[in-house]
Parts: C-alpha cells; sequence; structure tokens
C-alpha cells in the first residue's frame, strides 16, 4: 500500500459499512413503530434501492476514479454549474449528517451515564467532544482515520449482527398484528417509510469521494461500496426488524433507545447496558468516517477551482486540514445554535437537512451514469434515478423547502467564484 493511497478494501469497505451503520440502526424502531410490520415494505425499496444506488456508484467510480465522489460524476456528466451545485448540496448533508451523528452520541452516552447529558448545555458539550475527538484523529492523517474506522466498524458490526440473529427467535407474533395498523394504505406507508429509512442508509457513496487516497480505485472503490451496502444493509434491516417483533408498539414509539430496551427485556439490564455502548461505538465510528469524506468534496471542487483556494490546501501527509477544520466548525455551530433544544431535537433537525440535501447528488449521480454510461447498467441506473426521484418525493415538504434554500445559497458563491476566474 503506498504512502500517497493509504487506504486499501478492508478500509475502504469499512469507510462504507460504518458512515452507513450510525445512529439510523438504533433510533428508527422507534420511528417505525407507528407503522408496524408494514414498515418492511419501505425497508423493502429502500434496500433495493441503495443497491441499485451503490452498482451505479461503483461503475461510476470505474469509469472516473478520482476524488470528489458524486461531485466529480455532476461535473463530468453535465458540467461546471451542476457539478458545483451537486459539491455544495453533498458537502452540506456531510457537515449536517456529523452535527446529527455527534448529538446522537451524546444521546448514547446519556444512557450509559445520565449526569452526561442531563441539561441542554451538557449534551451540546459532549456532542462537540467526540466531534473535535474525531475532528483530531482525521487530522493525524488519512491513515490513522482509515484504522480508527476499521476497528470502529467490527466493534458495531459484530454485536449488531448478534443481535439481530439471536433476537429474531425471540420475536412476539402478537407485536406484528395487525400487520399495517395504520389508517393509510400499503403504499402509502411504504412511501413513508422509505424516507425514513433512508437515513439508516445513507452513506453507501462514502468509498467514492476520498478515491484518490485508496489504492487502485478502479478496482477497489466499486468493490467496496457494492459489498459495504449489502453488509450494512443487511445488518441494519435484520436488527431493526427484530426490535419491531420484540417490543408492543405503544412501548416503542416512545423509547429513547429502542435496541437496548429490547435487549433489557430480553436478557435484563447488563444486556440494556451492553447495546447502549455499543450504540455509542457505532456513533462514533460514523462520525469519524463522516468527518474523514467531509474534506474530500471541497478538495476536489476547489482543485478544479469551484470552491474557495483554502479547500484545495493539503498538509505533508496530504490531508486537507483546512477542510476538515471548516466542516468540524459548521457542525459544531449547527450543534450550538440548537443547544436550547433537547438532544432528539437537535437530531431530527439535522436530520431533516442532510437527508434533504443528500438527495440531489444521489438523483444527480444516476442521472451522470444513464447519460454517459453504457450497456445494460444504464438500465439500472434508470431504476436507481427512479428511487432517488420516488424517495425526493416522500421526505416532505418542509425538508425539500430547506434543501431547495441550501442548494440556492450557494449559487452567490459559484457566481464570485466563476468572476473571480475570469
Amino acid at each position: 500500500m503506498s504512502a500517497s493511497r493509504p487506504l486499501g478494501f478492508w478500509s475502504a469497505t469499512a469507510l462504507v459499512v460504518g458512515s452507513m451503520i450510525g445512529s439510523g440502526a438504533f433510533l428508527l424502531p422507534a420511528a417505525l413503530a407507528p407503522f408496524g410490520a408494514a414498515s418492511l415494505t419501505g425497508w423493502g425499496i429502500t434496500l433495493l434501492g441503495a443497491v441499485l444506488l451503490a452498482i451505479t456508484f461503483a461503475r461510476l467510480a470505474m469509469r472516473w476514479p478520482q476524488s470528489g465522489g458524486p461531485y466529480v460524476y455532476a461535473r463530468h456528466a453535465f458540467g461546471e454549474l451542476p457539478g458545483f451545485l451537486v459539491a455544495w448540496s453533498y458537502w452540506i448533508s456531510i457537515w449536517c449528517a456529523t452535527a446529527a451523528i455527534a448529538v446522537a452520541f451524546a444521546g448514547s452516552i446519556g444512557a450509559l451515564v445520565p449526569a452526561a447529558t442531563a441539561t441542554p448545555v451538557r449534551g451540546a458539550l459532549c456532542a462537540l467532544a467526540a466531534l473535535w475527538t474525531c475532528t483530531a484523529i482525521n487530522i493525524a492523517g488519512v491513515r490513522e482515520a482509515g484504522r480508527v474506522q476499521l476497528v470502529t466498524t467490527v466493534m458495531k458490526l459484530l454485536p449488531l449482527v448478534l443481535f439481530g440473529g439471536v433476537a429474531l427467535w425471540f420475536v412476539e407474533p402478537a407485536n406484528l398484528v395487525p400487520f399495517n395498523p395504520t389508517s393509510d394504505s400499503l403504499p402509502q406507508v411504504a412511501h413513508a417509510t422509505v424516507a425514513l429509512t433512508l437515513w439508516a442508509l445513507i452513506g453507501l457513496e462514502a468509498a467514492t469521494v476520498p478515491a484518490g487516497t485508496i489504492e487502485n480505485p478502479g478496482r477497489t472503490v466499486p468493490r467496496a461500496t457494492v459489498i459495504g451496502t449489502v453488509i450494512a444493509g443487511f445488518a441494519t434491516v435484520l436488527a431493526c426488524t427484530a426490535v419491531i417483533g420484540l417490543l408492543p408498539a405503544e412501548t416503542l414509539k416512545n423509547s429513547a433507545a429502542p435496541m437496548a430496551d429490547a435487549a433489557r427485556t430480553l436478557w435484563g439490564p447488563g444486556a440494556g447496558i451492553a447495546l447502549a455502548v455499543v450504540m455509542a461505538v457505532s456513533c462514533f465510528g460514523a462520525l469519524n468516517g463522516w468527518v474523514l469524506v467531509s474534506a474530500q468534496v471541497p478538495l476536489a471542487a476547489a482543485r478544479d477551482g469551484l470552491f474557495p483556494s483554502l479547500f484545495a490546501r493539503t498538509d505533508a501527509r496530504g490531508t486537507p486540514v483546512p477542510g476538515v477544520l471548516v466542516g468540524s466548525l459548521l457542525a459544531s455551530v449547527l450543534v450550538m445554535s440548537n443547544y436550547s433544544r433537547s438532544l432528539v431535537q437537535v437530531f431530527t433537525f439535522s436530520i431533516l437537512l442532510s437527508t434533504a440535501a443528500t438527495l440531489l447528488p444521489y438523483v444527480a449521480g444516476s442521472a451522470a451514469w444513464l447519460r454517459r454510461g453504457t450497456g445494460p447498467t444504464r438500465w439500472l441506473a434508470a431504476a436507481a434515478l427512479a428511487y432517488g426521484l420516488y424517495a425526493l418525493a416522500g421526505i416532505g415538504g418542509e425538508s425539500l423547502a430547506w434543501g431547495a434554500a441550501l442548494v440556492a445559497a450557494g449559487l452567490p458563491v459559484h457566481w464570485l467564484l466563476r468572476r473571480r476566474r475570469r
């Protein structure tokens, strides 16, 4: 493995799995509880859509094995302005996701040590401490961040799969009846749950973003993207479904730590504590992965002259330190500006911003392969594009409004940079 490309296949796969398995796998059962077993329809659609997107991004990574991920693909396929808008939108989604996961980490610490998050200020400080610890790890170098990512991914993936596999045998059939407890039709439930389950699988493109630091990216990135998506998707769906079948819906929807509560119900208080520890490790690993990714998109865009030149600066080890710091600062501002709210409110607000901003790069990436790709995989890209538009329609008017406002805020930046170049 060369010094200039310090991430190998396992580190790249861990980046995908670790970025996808974060807070969503542990918190989603509570959000899905009102939909009962009918939420499996949403999981099925989202998992299929995630695999389609993974295959599409894998093909794109083989065509353009450069750092930047969705930004690179949109720029090659559609030109400078669409490339900038995708880079801007994706960059916003990353530091919003970073804030959300930092807050989720604080929540998991609060389940273990209630005094640590007893007040909104303490909760915010706990989230910021985790965020800046991961920032320090990434500033130390991409290789070090990759090693931390590999270790934390193993530490959370194995317990999650073990919990889901064992807990599935203890599912109470009564908790899954009626199949659809809502007054909505099954297609309406599927559409609503797709918007929720998407958050748990965001990050499937993580290995495409730092492609320039990955060994043999044309081969490694596609394999890591598809394999990582399948592993993370299977583990998440298995564990979340087991929890929904273990606890009554009324108990589940009011739970702040549904997976830990399910483990406590099955095996006692010690198991609940163990799952809370796994959740803390999971959130920390995801946080580390998103901090790593946060500087790579602006780095690629800045090298093309579409982002301020500050983001193109790297240290002697090739780490884009300014990009890491700016992304972490913006995530910190988001956490601090909402510190007077509860952790759940800050988490929900951050998810709202991140998911809305992520869908544009997903749609643009699928459209890029549909336009520039060849062979039968273009049909897969068409299906991935249809899924992205379907999820976009189901995310809700408020999220779409936030997403449009955030994208529009980047247009003056693009205009100023373009004028300066001229």
